[in-house]
């Protein structure tokens, strides 16, 4: 079992590359399903998306993955295609669900195992499964599958969310790509990923307008059958460096990015007494000397992302005062809380609140990752505590975290894969 070795207090100074976005490549990887040839660059190297990638194969499509280049070469042959997402693909990856949409387009049926991911709450897929009946699915659950088929074909509807679920956007517009008529989706999420989606649907022909969290998707005359396109940088990489600096950076230099996608994420740390250097497609920041206390809740895009909240949170434990953050997304999402308090922090749940106490002297433990964004913020917590901090199940941060040591030893710290 692979673990990381971190001895912390040590500045970090340099330049860091922000990688391709996992949470954008994936649903599509899971839209390349409705295109004949597909070259996607600017992928991130990371266990999620080799998953995907095995899940496409599995369908029946011709993959050529080039690490060198970071790039995917997708081609379908749609008289051999499996209409099955299998558990065993699906378990450790909650993206599998998105290939229910895509497959229902094209082939008018679907068997999809109700996927996994990581245990930081339920996220079931009903909403998911509410859009697709909307768009006149026929669904039932047996034996751990989602069993869907139209006979007939999808038709265009409106389809007005409950709550905003970015999976559930992103399986409404696969599903509505081809859909009869005109569909209208409303109370969506809109987060950069999922504009990416869009602008990758619109290569393969399709018309999509989005007005705020309403989104209208035209029935395709024309799919274009060859497409290549660039995934979008991943935002959450870049907040996870953001903070990595904030907390134990001499001068870092973070480049490859639109800061415009993370004017939240930029002011958040600024009210905290980051000094921070913002151009157009990079950005430096440099530790402040005395942080401050700050109160945020997580938010659907643009506000703050959840997937931000436990590196965050390492951020508060530095901070003069008592800081709040409210989790608003996943009930279960306070995981990493424990192991942090293992290395010195003073943090209070109470309910979805985490006040966190500061500032904390951290002090370096051997602890557990218990999921991807959790496993992250065990990582920063290692840098800025004294002494030697160990992270077991560091698999969850493979999931999507690409070369996360190599870039922070480039920046003078000192961890190691051991």
């Amino acid at each position: 079992m692979q673990k990381l070795l971190i001895k912390g207090k040590t500045s970090l100074k340099g330049k860091i590359l922000i990688s391709g976005s996992k949470n954008a490549t994936l649903p599509i990887l899971a839209a390349s399903i409705l295109a004949k040839e597909v070259n996607l660059s600017n992928i991130p190297m990371v266990k999620d998306i080799f998953t995907m990638v095995e899940l496409l194969k599995f369908m029946g499509a011709s993959i050529k993955i080039s690490k060198k280049k970071n790039s995917i070469n997708i081609k379908n042959n749609f008289k051999k295609i499996n209409t099955l997402a299998p558990y065993k693909l699906v378990k450790t990856m909650r993206a599998g669900v998105l290939a229910l949409g895509p497959l229902l387009t094209k082939f008018k049926k679907a068997k999809v195992s109700l996927p996994g991911g990581c245990a930081i709450g339920t996220r079931p897929v009903d909403l998911h499964l509410f859009a697709l009946k909307k768009l006149g699915a026929r669904i039932k659950i047996k034996d751990g599958y989602i069993l869907a088929n139209t006979p007939k074909g999808l038709v265009g509807t409106t389809i007005i969310f409950p709550k905003i679920s970015v999976g559930a956007t992103e399986n409404a517009l696969l599903a509505a790509f081809n859909a009869r008529g005109k569909t209208i989706l409303k109370n969506c999420a809109i987060e950069p990923e999922i504009m990416d989606l869009i602008n990758f649907l619109k290569k393969l022909g399709s018309r999509i307008d989005v007005k705020g969290r309403k989104i209208i998707i035209f029935k395709n005359e024309k799919i274009i059958k060859k497409i290549k396109h660039k995934i979008i940088f991943d935002r959450i990489e870049l907040g996870t460096y953001m903070i990595a600096a904030a907390l134990i950076g001499k001068k870092i230099k973070i480049t490859k990015i639109d800061t415009n996608v993370i004017k939240n994420e930029i002011n958040v740390l600024k009210k905290m007494g980051i000094d921070i250097k913002v151009s157009k497609n990079s950005i430096e920041i440099s530790k402040g000397k005395k942080l401050k206390k700050i109160n945020i809740k997580t938010m659907p895009y643009p506000g703050f992302p959840t997937d931000l909240q436990a590196q965050l949170m390492v951020l508060m434990t530095q901070a003069d005062g008592t800081s709040k953050i409210v989790e608003n997304i996943f009930e279960n999402r306070f995981m990493h809380v424990p192991e942090l308090k293992r290395m010195g922090a003073n943090i209070v749940i109470r309910n979805k609140t985490a006040f966190v106490i500061g500032p904390s002297k951290l002090t370096g433990a051997e602890v557990m990752a218990t999921d991807l964004r959790a496993s992250v913020s065990l990582v920063l917590a290692g840098l800025v505590a004294d002494k030697r901090t160990i992270i077991n199940r560091i698999y969850h941060l493979d999931r999507g975290y690409e070369k996360l040591e190599v870039k922070l030893q480039k920046c003078k710290a000192l961890i190691k894969r051991i």
